[in-house]
């Protein structure tokens, strides 16, 4: 009996058709078979628009939806390794590119107590602007905003909102120059 209950909590939070998704994702050549794999997405649950190509196996964290919590915009590109961490949101605009092993996270924990800094879960959506460009290795945090046409520089660490047509790098992120608005 007890064993019975451990299984279903240690099991419960699987959604078999995210877990399907992700084990045929994975024996998928990386840079091939990317309409499969959008497909595959997309029967995981996964919202992902018209055009949008996946260049290598994505991960999910986050509990039984975390496929599902995830919206990804038309003509798209998402490089291989990217992790979303969707316990809450996470909306990528139209015509967004993500580098490698770009990771977007919507939970945090509540760290007011001095005896266990890793507190209580908490989450806030995570939202991308059309056209934006997140490069490789790019870390997202919970609430932020990226705005329209913005571009987050490879190895940045983005803890507050991104204004729309912005460059932005750093650890913490910060403001490096504003980009032209018009084509």
């Amino acid at each position: 009996m007890k064993l019975v209950a451990v299984a279903r909590e240690e099991l419960g939070v699987i959604d078999p058709r995210a877990l399907l998704a992700r084990v045929l994702m994975a024996v998928l050549p990386t840079g091939s078979a990317n309409r499969l794999r959008t497909t595959l997405l997309r029967l995981g649950g996964t919202a992902v628009g018209d055009g949008t190509v996946v260049m290598g196996a994505v991960a999910f964290s986050g509990g039984r939806h975390a496929a599902r919590n995830v919206h990804i915009g038309a003509r798209c590109f998402v490089n291989q390794g990217c992790l979303f961490d969707a316990t809450a949101r996470i909306d990528i605009g139209d015509d967004v590119s993500l580098g490698h092993q770009v990771l977007v996270i919507t939970s945090t924990h509540d760290a007011d107590d001095p005896r266990h800094r890793a507190g209580a879960l908490q989450s806030a959506p995570v939202r991308v602007g059309a056209g934006a460009w997140i490069a490789s290795r790019a870390v997202l945090l919970p609430g932020v905003v990226i705005g329209e046409g913005a571009i987050v520089a490879a190895g940045a660490v983005v803890s507050q909102s991104v204004p729309p047509h912005t460059m932005v790098g750093g650890v913490p992120a910060r403001a490096i120059k504003s980009l032209s608005a018009s084509a």
